[in-house]
């Protein structure tokens, strides 16, 4: 657009792609965009008339933006993560395209040791499935693993890094992220796709991403954990409740499990945009069908289960873990455990002080390795 005009009128420099951009500055008399490929980080450059320009290399598979530094100084900065890289700060040259560490943080640990890797399955319906996987390197196959899901309001999983899944990944366990439908990977209608009455297609991407995890032995088939929280933990409820066979445990943390009735407390009433309202019929039947506290699976095996929760959450208010575990335990799904872990003092998680964080880390991850096989001598029989 130029501004001198009396009436500026838009003209387009780079068109619309596949790719979703997340970040693009006018730096060293280039335009640098971020764009999200496949749930991962790519870095195009390209000149000022919208020609391409080439790439910016990045250290691995991960998320990398907020570009900063002046339109006409070869200098620039970005930064970059993943789940084996805590958040860098780079110094790229706009004119050479030399890249240097400019600013990094020091992290416990040889993350040298832990490989990255992304692999796709196809769910029910055939939509291929982004999946990352991270593993010490010398991690034998298969081993126990945990699988992580999030993915609603249109919010994506890129990779980050996390002391936690670190702690996990250092004891020989394996981590599984999964782009699942709900979320902003591939845009607008990739979170259209795992919405209000298609909120079903979440689940069957978790569910096949867990098979496809099983089948090509990634984990042994008693040796899988599913993991989410808030929208997560409504996924694995309504995930365990539907497979429950697939996984030796499950660790659903500060999740929306009453599904007939979240919009009625606390902050519910705004996520009906992105599940529907229970008051309306059709609404109602959709919620009904996938509801955790509503579909336990009467007479299955179940695995094990940590349920977590904080006595003051005033997202997802405490209420409904209280009574999704209440009726796990009141059910014939199995001899395993079904607790519920309640944090005093905190709330959705954010802000938690990092010594409750540690120790409900610590709970989380000892349940799982229980119920895993994760680490020598933790098994004492299998129940």
């Amino acid at each position: 657009m130029d501004l001198a005009e009396a009436d500026p009128s838009l003209e387009e420099v780079v068109g619309e792609d596949a790719a979703i951009v997340n970040d693009a500055k006018l730096l060293g008399v280039r335009l640098l965009v971020a764009y999200l490929v496949d749930a991962r980080a790519e870095l195009r450059r390209f000149r000022p008339d919208g020609s391409p320009d080439g790439v910016v290399e990045l250290p691995g598979l991960g998320t990398a933006g907020g570009f900063r530094g002046d339109p006409e100084d070869p200098e620039a900065f970005f930064a970059f993560t993943s789940f084996d890289a805590p958040t860098t700060v780079y110094r790229y040259d706009v004119a050479t395209g030399a890249r240097t560490v400019w600013a990094e943080p020091k992290a416990a640990g040889d993350l040298g040791r832990i490989a990255v890797e992304q692999r796709f399955c196809r769910s029910k319906d055939g939509t291929r499935v982004p999946i990352f996987v991270v593993r010490r390197r010398d991690t034998a196959q298969p081993a126990p693993t945990l699988l992580y899901a999030y993915d609603g309001f249109g919010i994506s999983m890129a990779p980050f890094y996390s002391p936690a899944w670190t702690a996990w990944v250092e004891q020989g366990g394996v981590v599984a992220v999964a782009n699942v439908r709900g979320g902003g990977e591939y845009g607008r209608a990739w979170h259209e796709a795992g919405r209000r009455e298609r909120k079903q297609t979440v689940f069957d991407d978790v569910i096949a991403t867990a098979e496809h995890l099983i089948a090509e032995g990634v984990t042994p088939a008693d040796g899988l954990t599913i993991q989410g929280e808030s929208h997560g933990g409504l996924l694995v409820g309504a995930v365990v409740n539907q497979r429950p066979e697939l996984f030796a445990a499950a660790l659903p943390g500060v999740g929306v499990m009453d599904m007939l009735r979240f919009d009625r407390f606390t902050g519910g009433q705004l996520w009906v945009g992105e599940f529907g309202s229970p008051r309306d019929e059709a609404g109602f039947l959709t919620l009904r069908a996938y509801s955790p506290y509503h579909t336990i699976a009467e007479g299955k095996r179940y695995p094990a289960i940590l349920a977590t929760t904080a006595d003051t959450d005033d997202r997802v208010v405490p209420l409904h873990t209280f009574k999704y575990v209440a009726a796990l335990q009141a059910a014939e799904i199995g001899p395993r455990p079904r607790l519920v872990r309640v944090e005093t003092r905190a709330g959705h998680g954010m802000g938690k002080p990092i010594d409750k964080t540690i120790e409900e880390v610590a709970d989380l991850w000892a349940f799982a390795a229980r119920w895993t096989g994760l680490g020598a001598g933790l098994m004492t029989g299998e129940v």
